[in-house]
């Protein structure tokens, strides 16, 4: 570390220089100011990775030249700073042109960039690994010294912190804790994006607490930090002579960071956090970039789930090391998905004591009616279950650094920010791209755009992102408190409080998981704007879609995105899919035994009959998409066909209005079902021409479950002052300080 010092304290001189000089305009007294500027460009460079400035300088699209001469303009402005990229050319090998790939390092010079490095790649960088970890790799080669720094894009480092950095580079001369010396110095991050809206303030608050008091108890006592981002200081040698600092495999290495960690806790290194430091961090402003962000991160846990280094760190950790390793890693992600599953056990349990008769019997015992404590524990557990309690880390780390008083202030006002609300939505996009990595594999980058500014999402967009994560799921969960509502009602009498106290948590959960995104969008609640989000959804779904239709211009391209990770599978993720789309068949196993026009019947002929009713209604709608096309008249004969059945059924059969409410809430779960089975089985369906059917029936439950959603928006942002309100409470600092969000987040009005 001695030549990193030498030219941090040559760049100190140098300044001084420049601020200085002497009397008579000039540097005699030193001599060796040219000597000093080329020590420090050798000792102390920026070396920026950006893979696509040869296509930006080869191009000739407006935009691309923007970013190029910009580029060329900040290498030209500050002298030490290189650009590392990879060039394409076609080459001849053997006779046929071929793409060769190189790693290039160039430097501005007078109004161009000069070429310093060329260096003959195998093959292509993007084919091995992912963009972020590949762009680390090819560009390490180029960097200097004995300690190496690493910075996003969304980062930025302040004059005064850098004055600290010969101090931080001290730390890897001295042994911790009488150990051995660092390998990875952790530094502190500081969220500068915090007032622009909630959202960028609950992820203040998240990084806050995880960044400070996290990373301290992390790195001492537990000795289990790893690599969390950006802006760590690696100890270069060590690194590269045990594997690098970013692990290249596509797919399992996603989230590339943790894995450098990973690699240098199992290769003997000791990773530290210090506070004194701190980079500037710019984190996602809106809901979509913040759950896209999610998505990404719960894939790249999952995969670490499966991956073989977190697997030989459990081997190697002693007992309670590993319990702590567990729960700061993919434990958090494992705790979240069970506590989900957890709301599904108890519900359905509590389904099958409804429909059975059980819970009556429970509820007409006197001991239950006597019993206060269980209610007050229920009520207690209802409080802890909205979330109030995620920011304990947070206002101890405000009560250490500022006051109790301001911490108390903090916690109080970011809960009527619904900071409730916005967690529990994400606990929503944890568990779904969690569980959906475990069972099929398939993690992916996803890109946020690293927006500061937030945006107005359409609901379209919103429907792509949310359907399959949060509203499918929250619409299972409402039907399932309704039927228990429904068939529990009856018997309830003094217990009702009860039952509903019990079940608030879960109610708050279906609200979150299907009106957060709506929440949290400016200018969400206009009602021109909503006209304008039903016209754009309704094109959405209309348009076909044809070889390279993008997903966002149709809905049958966005289906089919949709499907990939299900081509691939696994048999155990095809049967794990078909056991779990099987508990959907429970609501119309319990309801159709309490139809009025069963009896109650306690046979299987009941069920029976209700899964031939099933069948009947399939075939019936087959047959009237076929007939369409052939004659209006037999698809009349067919609607007239199912008239007369549904006559003789009320006639007859004693058929009651209750019942067809009944059968909707009993048979539409049936029929999703049947749709989640036939996309496991896509080949099969495919096979005996079924795959249009299913896509039809997909066609119609999106359309469904679009129309439940919105329309208590539309209603909601009917009412005049509703949509005033929501801006002011969701800009607050924009409008305290007199800026106009109106300007910011402009529409189109019919």
């Amino acid at each position: 570390m001695m030549y990193y010092r030498q030219a941090l304290e040559l760049q100190c001189f140098l300044d001084y220089l420049d601020f200085a000089g002497d009397d008579s305009g000039g540097y005699s007294e030193f001599s060796k100011q040219h000597h000093v500027r080329v020590l420090l460009d050798i000792k102390y460079t920026y070396v920026v990775a950006c893979q696509n400035y040869g296509l930006f300088k080869k191009s000739n699209f407006h935009r691309d030249r923007s970013c190029y001469n910009g580029i060329l303009k900040l290498m030209r402005t500050y002298p030490s700073l290189r650009v590392a990229y990879i060039d394409t050319t076609l080459e001849s090998v053997n006779g046929r042109n071929q793409e060769v790939y190189y790693s290039v390092l160039v430097k501005g010079r007078g109004n161009l960039d000069e070429e310093i490095y060329r260096i003959k790649l195998p093959g292509n960088p993007s084919e091995i690994g992912e963009g972020k970890s590949e762009n680390l790799n090819h560009a390490i080669i180029f960097t200097r010294g004995e300690a190496l720094q690493t910075i996003d894009m969304n980062q930025e480092n302040y004059f005064e912190e850098a004055y600290k950095m010969r101090n931080v580079l001290e730390e890897f001369l001295n042994p911790h804790r009488g150990q051995q010396k660092p390998t990875i110095l952790g530094l502190r991050k500081h969220i500068f994006t915090s007032n622009v809206s909630p959202l960028s303030q609950f992820m203040f608050n998240q990084e806050t607490s995880f960044r400070t008091i996290g990373q301290r108890t992390l790195a001492d006592p537990l000795r289990i930090r790893f690599h969390y981002g950006q802006s760590d200081i690696f100890d270069k040698i060590f690194h590269t002579t045990r594997g690098g600092i970013s692990k290249a495999s596509r797919i399992i290495n996603l989230n590339e960071e943790i894995f450098a960690g990973f690699n240098s806790t199992l290769r003997g290194g000791l990773i530290t956090q210090h506070e004194y430091v701190q980079v500037g961090k710019g984190r996602d402003a809106s809901i979509n970039q913040i759950s896209l962000y999610e998505a990404k991160d719960a894939t790249a846990n999952a995969e670490q789930t499966l991956s073989r280094d977190v697997y030989r760190l459990g081997r190697n950790f002693d007992f309670y090391r590993m319990l702590s390793f567990y729960f700061t890693t993919i434990g958090n992600y494992f705790s979240s998905m069970v506590a989900v599953l957890s709301v599904y056990v108890i519900l359905y349990g509590r389904l099958y004591m409804v429909m059975n008769g059980v819970e009556r019997q429970i509820l007409k015992n006197p001991i239950v009616h006597q019993n206060k404590a269980l209610e007050e524990t229920l009520v207690s557990q209802s409080v802890i279950q909205m979330s109030l309690l995620f920011m304990v880390l947070l206002a101890m780390e405000i009560a250490l650094e500022k006051s109790f008083q301001r911490a108390l202030f903090d916690f109080i006002a970011v809960h009527l920010q619904l900071a409730s609300v916005f967690f529990t939505f994400q606990l929503g996009t944890r568990v779904h791209y969690y569980g959906k990595t475990l069972l099929h594999g398939g993690s992916k980058f996803r890109a946020t755009g690293r927006g500061i500014v937030p945006y107005r999402a359409r609901f379209a967009e919103h429907y792509r992102l949310y359907s399959r994560s949060h509203f499918v799921k929250g619409m299972e969960l409402f039907i399932l408190l309704l039927v228990c509502e429904i068939y529990g009602d009856s018997y309830r009498g003094s217990n009702r409080l009860f039952l509903l106290v019990s079940s608030f948590s879960m109610w708050f959960l279906v609200a979150c998981w299907l009106f957060a995104p709506f929440v949290f969008n400016p200018s969400g609640l206009e009602w021109h704007n909503i006209m304008d989000d039903w016209a754009d959804w309704e094109s959405w779904m209309e348009t076909g879609s044809q070889i390279g239709t993008l997903p966002e211009k149709s809905w049958e391209a966005w289906w089919d995105e949709e499907q990939e990770h299900l081509k691939f599978t696994s048999a155990r993720g095809t049967v794990l899919e078909i056991i779990l789309a099987s508990r959907f068949f429970i609501y119309q196993y319990g309801i159709v035994y309490h139809l009025d026009i069963a009896y109650r019947s306690k046979s299987l002929m009941v069920y029976g009959l209700s899964w031939a009713f099933t069948i009947t209604s399939i075939l019936f709608l087959k047959a009237v998409s076929v007939f369409q096309r052939m004659f209006r008249f037999l698809e009349a004969l067919l609607f007239l066909g199912f008239l007369l059945a549904m006559t003789v059924l009320f006639v007859v059969y004693g058929l009651t209005i209750s019942d067809l409410f009944a059968a909707i809430l009993a048979f539409l779960p049936t029929g999703w079902a049947l749709l989640l089975i036939g996309q496991a089985c896509r080949v099969l369906t495919r096979r005996f021409g079924l795959w249009e059917s299913i896509t039809k029936l997909a066609k119609a439950y999106d359309y469904m479950i679009g129309l439940v959603i919105l329309i208590p928006i539309a209603v909601l942002s009917w009412i005049p002052f509703v949509s005033e309100l929501h801006m002011r409470w969701l800009f607050y600092e924009a409008f305290r300080r007199g800026l106009q969000v109106s300007k910011m987040f402009p529409s189109k009005k019919r």
